[in-house]
């Protein structure tokens, strides 16, 4: 029988229950256990896995590291897939592999690359892929400024943070006063600009802001498995055009993104994404980990996470092409369980550090499709991965 393989996700996105549903599933037949943290005891990750356990809150990244190490080598860890502070976890490759941990991540090099908008977007400039027109901008002054630049070539201005994560922080500017029509409906992203100078006024200081035109759709987001050879072994594209979903293989999206993926040593699973400024694909943003949307590249008969986790453990799955491309499709929420009983959060202090556990709960049989859910006293709904505006940030907070 194959040996088992024990894969560790460490706080992450609700959505990444459909990827540990792939490695079970997985083509080879071999046994993995999951192991999941996570700062909310209601996580439907936490109830998905084979064990869990509560994360200590407030640890600074070196800490984070030790905790880290310590829950590789009590559960036997043999691939670590870090979302929360990837870039501390990833510069210490070395003594997770003396531990016996594979780390599924870029090289911190990478990492903090695209940690900052703008210095992804020169870096990626440098390269000759397109990106849009941006302005960093950190006082009303500056803003004031990018945003007639940006309304005198015909464009609609936004903003979002330089360094942000889910699309948290991305408004359009309008310059319509505000009234009851910005409070009818749901929520906007628009904010009208007097406002937004006015709270610059206020502030206590400057923000970091990237201004750029509001691109349009369809957006394209290329998901990349590369080898630490740095052989880009797939590349997929998504595509989000209003509520329909598809595939692509269109070149003007998949070379850009290989073209990244191998220049920055994006190795394992990452994600780049485009939009459209006027006729022409430009960079949107480059996520350092596995997407939450990464599971639907099943509907192109693709289980890239099982794929990675083999990169990872040395061996090579070979190339990844899409024997078929899926239909369109559109992505709706459903439940999936949570733990029965929530436990209470572990205490901050480093020498207490040790997490709360949770009990072992067998895995739900079989697959989970992402309009159906399996019946439980408490569920969590899952469906597309959380966004505000146009895009998600490459280091994110996860749900």
């Amino acid at each position: 029988m194959a040996s088992r393989v024990r894969v560790w996700l460490n706080r992450t996105y609700a959505e990444n229950v459909f990827f540990m549903d792939q490695l079970r599933e997985n083509p080879s037949g071999r046994p993995v256990e999951i192991h999941a943290t996570h700062g909310d005891p209601d996580s439907p990750i936490l109830a998905a896995a084979d064990t869990a356990a509560l994360e200590p809150e407030g640890l600074s990244p070196a800490a984070y590291v030790e905790y880290a190490l310590d829950q590789c080598a009590r559960h036997s860890i043999d691939v670590f897939i870090p979302v929360l502070h990837q870039a501390a976890v990833a510069a210490h490759r070395e003594e997770f592999a003396a531990v016996g941990t594979a780390l599924l991540a870029p090289p911190p090099e990478a990492v903090a690359t695209f940690h900052d908008k703008v210095t992804a977007y020169e870096a990626v400039q440098a390269l000759g892929v397109p990106v849009p027109p941006w302005w960093r901008v950190r006082t009303e002054e500056e803003l004031v400024a990018a945003v007639d630049a940006l309304e005198a070539d015909g464009h609609k201005a936004c903003f979002k943070p330089a360094a942000g994560a889910g699309g948290v922080g991305f408004r359009i500017i309008t310059r319509a006063p505000f009234s009851l029509m910005h409070l009818g409906g749901f929520p906007s992203p628009y904010v009208p600009l007097n406002l937004v100078v006015d709270a610059l006024r206020q502030a206590d200081g400057p923000v970091d802001w990237l201004v750029m035109p509001r691109l349009e759709e369809p957006e394209v987001s290329v998901d990349c498995l590369t080898g630490p050879d740095g052989r880009v072994r797939m590349a997929v594209g998504r595509t989000k055009n209003g509520r329909r979903r598809g595939f692509t293989l269109q070149p003007s999206f998949i070379e850009p993104a290989r073209h990244i993926a191998r220049a920055f040593s994006l190795h394992y699973l990452t994600n780049v994404q485009f939009r459209m400024y006027g006729d022409q694909p430009v960079l949107l943003d480059v996520n350092t980990r596995p997407a939450g949307g990464l599971h639907q590249l099943s509907q192109c008969g693709l289980n890239a996470p099982w794929a990675a986790v083999r990169l990872a453990l040395g061996e090579d799955p070979g190339e990844l092409v899409p024997p078929f491309l899926g239909g369109d499709y559109a992505v709706v929420a459903g439940p999936r369980p949570v733990r029965a009983v929530s436990v209470p959060q572990p205490q901050p202090h480093l020498d207490e550090r040790r997490p709360t556990p949770l009990p072992a709960v067998p895995a739900p049989d079989g697959g989970l499709s992402s309009h159906g859910g399996h019946p439980a006293r408490a569920t969590s709904r899952v469906g597309e991965e959380p966004r505000v505006g146009e895009e998600p940030a490459a280091t994110p907070t996860p749900a």
